[in-house]
């Protein structure tokens, strides 16, 4: 199914961009890659269920397991998009490392890939 292709595509377009930035928040952007590797990972196992004939086999409804994993995808990457996004808006806010020096907590490269990985 080509849905599942796209799964695997932007799956692992979410995992590179998430995982080539400095990580400022790890428990928001840890359920991004969470979510990201499972999504991944689960839509392999059904790819491959279905190119080598064990759809066949297995006495699975498999349009309804089809809707409950697509379903079930949506509102983990929606969640996913939200922390992303909020761990994004946070790019002004001054991370303080002591009293003389401030940083940002993502800086101007890493804010463009969260927006790419939040998108």
């Amino acid at each position: 199914s080509p849905v599942f292709l796209y799964l695997q595509l932007f799956g692992t377009i979410v995992w590179i961009l998430v995982a080539s930035t400095r990580v400022p928040l790890p428990l928001l952007q840890g359920w991004v890659m969470f979510v990201a590797v499972t999504a991944w990972f689960l839509s392999i196992v059904f790819l491959c269920v279905f190119l080598f004939g064990y759809a066949n086999r297995i006495a699975v409804n498999w349009n309804q397991t089809d809707f409950l994993f697509h379903g079930a995808t949506f509102v983990f990457y929606f969640g996913a998009f939200l922390l992303q996004a909020a761990t994004t808006s946070l790019h002004h806010f001054p991370r303080k490392f002591n009293s003389t020096t401030q940083e940002k907590i993502l800086a101007d490269h890493e804010y463009n890939i969260s927006i790419a990985a939040s998108v």
